[in-house]
């Protein structure tokens, strides 16, 4: 076998045009059936594990969809807003941990999620750089985050400029970086973590003013004593600094301000029954419990994949089929050099055995360069998809 090995690996060198166009044309017929299997397979195993590590996920009514991705993988938006106070409700009586959460808006691309410090806790986010956001315009970065835009401690992050269309969102804000997290492997990477609040002043609901009496004199409308009435023409600071921290403020009640949502974590089972059942009945609040929504969206995705399985069957019929007729062409074409071989004396069986080597490197190969491309392939897909 090493002679006929030896043998094959020399034709094929010797012809390496024609092997590299078989080995080419074999890998692209692989490369999607082992592309969607290791994606579909990767995904499924992420969104598990981030599932299971989150007991239940409350919202407003709405999507189930939506809204576990919105909390958990930060991805897509919910349609309806929870109040912060009807999120903390659900903790009240001391059954479960609450964490608010708000994503709405983004910097650099990433999304910036609005949370507690029991977020960072009950994720087991440690801090790799710096200390986690205290004060209003602070930012923690995931390491992602911080590795792609290449920021640490001490720099600054601008948010991104929302739709023309929404008139309720905020200004712009520079972020203060004073903080980067530890790597997971997740999508708390990708994210840029701010206070609760700050979240707020991105969505437009709180803002700060400089001192009145120092204003442009074409921003003041009228001076009577120590009142200042200033025009519509006076801009809202775009950063939160020591200075006019004190000065920014927020409308309304707090409780009534909104989140996308809250990460229920039940202090036992016995809770976690208790809530589920009380929250059943209820039609303002939905208590999702992600590990099922989560299987819920696998099941429309494996449903898909059976499509693909079909077509990998009919790829893989179509590959044998061309296999076949390369072998049959390489017979033909090489009809003077097997009649060397017999002259030679050399058994049909030896010389049959060396075309079947000859394929089987090339299969070999086809199907190596397939799986090193299909692996590549699935990595950015996931990236794209999951963010991770």
């Amino acid at each position: 076998m090493s002679g006929a090995l030896r043998l094959a690996w020399r034709y094929l060198a010797h012809h390496r045009g024609r092997s590299l166009l078989l080995v080419a044309c074999l890998a692209l017929a692989l490369l999607l059936p082992i592309a969607v299997q290791g994606l579909v397979r990767t995904f499924a195993t992420e969104l598990r594990a981030r599932a299971a590590a989150t007991p239940l996920v409350a919202g407003a009514p709405g999507s189930r969809y939506d809204l576990v991705l919105n909390a958990l993988y930060f991805r897509g938006r919910v349609p309806a807003p929870l109040t912060v106070g009807e999120a903390r409700a659900i903790g009240a009586d001391g059954l479960a941990t609450v964490v608010p959460v708000l994503h709405r808006r983004t910097a650099g691309g990433h999304p910036v999620v609005g949370t507690t410090p029991e977020y960072h806790e009950q994720r087991g986010l440690a801090v790799a750089q710096g200390t986690l956001p205290l004060v209003l315009g602070q930012a923690a970065l995931g390491a992602r985050t911080a590795t792609r835009l290449a920021l640490a401690p001490g720099d600054t992050l601008l948010t991104d400029q929302g739709s023309l269309y929404d008139l309720a969102a905020g200004y712009p804000l520079r972020l203060h970086v004073v903080g980067v997290l530890g790597e997971t492997g997740g999508p708390d990477d990708d994210a840029v973590f701010v206070d609760l609040k700050t979240a707020w002043i991105l969505e437009g609901l709180g803002h700060g003013h400089g001192d009145a009496g120092e204003q442009a004199p074409d921003r003041v409308l009228a001076r009577q004593g120590d009142e200042v009435t200033l025009g519509a023409a006076v801009v809202e600071y775009g950063e939160i600094t020591p200075e006019n921290l004190a000065g920014f403020h927020f409308h309304g009640d707090d409780d009534e301000h909104p989140v996308t949502g809250a990460l229920v974590f039940p202090r036992d089972d016995k809770a976690r029954t208790l809530l589920r059942g009380r929250y059943r009945v209820r039609s303002d609040v939905q208590l999702l419990v992600p590990a099922e929504v989560v299987e819920e969206v696998l099941g429309l995705v494996f449903r898909l994949k059976r499509f693909f399985d079909a077509n990998s069957v009919l790829v893989g019929v179509s590959a044998a089929l061309f296999l076949t007729v390369v072998l049959l062409l390489t017979v033909r074409v090489r009809r003077a050099e097997l009649e060397t071989y017999a002259r030679l004396g050399v058994a049909r069986a030896a010389v049959a055995r060396l075309l079947v080597v000859e394929l089987g490197l090339v299969v070999l190969a086809g199907a190596a360069t397939a799986a090193v491309l299909g692996a590549l392939v699935a990595a950015v897909l996931r990236r794209v998809l999951l963010g991770t």
